[in-house]
């Protein structure tokens, strides 16, 4: 078996064994959650939309930041963690309501393989796009708050409770500025790379990977204000690599795979790293291609984004992509590997592999 084969295989194990108990964890929580939200009993709404959220919420994918709050945990101990059950509930029920609103910013129909809360209540309420829109606002709202409301009932002591409450609160505000900045990014013609890297830092890593983190050392008694200054380089360069791949299979993936459709950023005018490679590295007809299919959604055709792969692969900005989501992986797996003597070995060598095996699956 080839070291990346080995690598992968190795991950994906970590990630089903994680997966498969917390699935029948989250069914659990929506199976008993209508009946402790306590709306009054005449209201078909809210019921409704905590359906939507169930139905969204379970078809998650990879539950990375699930994953990397275990992992977090077993850098310390390897025993039961008290608290760490619901912190993978709040990090899985943030990210729903990420996703919620996401696809409202994006005007997205497709989400996980079916259709986003968003376009789910346009086709309850047709003809009514303002109860669509505050309605589906809303669901993405109470996600976050029971992404909270669980931290408070969970059985850890009273300290951690509060302490993982003030890292979820904090991942909700830099994510709101990280959404924020990301639209503004759209507004330069070419955005710097330093800006690429705020973005994705503000919008992604510090939700994605650095409160999950933050969260799983916490209930574990990790002291991870100890440490913050490593964990954020870690989580800040995983998050720019995990950007930029989601950016690349924006053009290069299989909408199968990906639950929905290829050419997104390019019809929505995301001046992303793929984006500002092409327009970096082409020449003016190629520049020209791009900028036309740019917040252009009538030019999302299979004809369009196939010219545009064709330029990215023709002036080469494909291959750098590529190049430098490895590079980013590769300084967070070595950071990673700078706490071999801070904590448990066998955990470490998960936070050195993930980086590496977030690539490997997109290349």
């Amino acid at each position: 078996m080839t070291d990346t084969a080995a690598l992968v295989e190795q991950v994906q194990a970590r990630l089903a064994g994680h997966e498969r108990r917390f699935a029948a964890l989250f069914e659990e929580y929506f199976r008993t959650l209508p009946a402790r939200i306590g709306a009054p009993e005449f209201s078909r709404f809210t019921p409704d939309c905590l359906g939507l959220l169930r139905d969204l919420s379970l078809r998650g994918g990879k539950r990375l930041r699930m994953v990397l709050l275990h992992e977090a945990a077993r850098l310390v101990t390897d025993e039961p963690v008290p608290g760490l059950d619901e912190a993978a509930l709040s990090v899985e029920l943030f990210q729903t309501h990420a996703l919620v609103h996401d696809d409202i910013i994006d005007d997205s129909p497709l989400r996980r393989g079916g259709p986003s809360t968003y376009y789910a209540y346009r086709e309850r309420f047709p003809g009514q796009p303002r109860a669509a829109l505050g309605l589906a606002l809303l669901a993405g709202d109470l996600a976050l708050a029971l992404s909270l409301t669980v931290l408070l009932e969970s059985d850890a002591p009273p300290e951690v409770r509060r302490a993982m409450v003030e890292v979820q609160t904090r991942a909700s505000l830099d994510t709101s500025v990280g959404q924020i900045i990301d639209m503004e990014r759209d507004f330069t013609a070419l955005p710097g790379e330093e800006v690429l890297h705020q973005v994705a830092d503000f919008k992604t890593a510090r939700y994605s990977v650095l409160a999950p983190m933050r969260l799983g050392l916490l209930a574990a008694g990790g002291k991870p204000e100890l440490h913050d200054e490593s964990l954020r380089r870690y989580a800040r360069l995983a998050g720019i690599s995990g950007q930029m791949r989601d950016d690349y299979l924006d053009l290069f993936g299989e909408a199968e795979v990906m639950g929905k459709p290829t050419g997104t950023d390019l019809a929505d005018g995301r001046r992303n790293y793929l984006v500002r490679a092409v327009l970096t590295a082409a020449d003016d007809s190629g520049r020209a291609v791009v900028e036309a299919a740019l917040g252009d959604a009538a030019a999302r055709t299979p004809e369009t984004v196939a010219a545009v792969r064709d330029i990215a692969r023709r002036c080469g900005a494909e291959a750098e992509l590529r190049a430098d989501m490895r590079h980013y992986a590769e300084r967070a797996a070595a950071e990673a590997a700078g706490w071999r003597s801070r904590w448990r070995p066998e955990a470490v060598a998960f936070f050195e592999h993930l980086p590496l095996w977030n690539v490997q699956r997109a290349l």
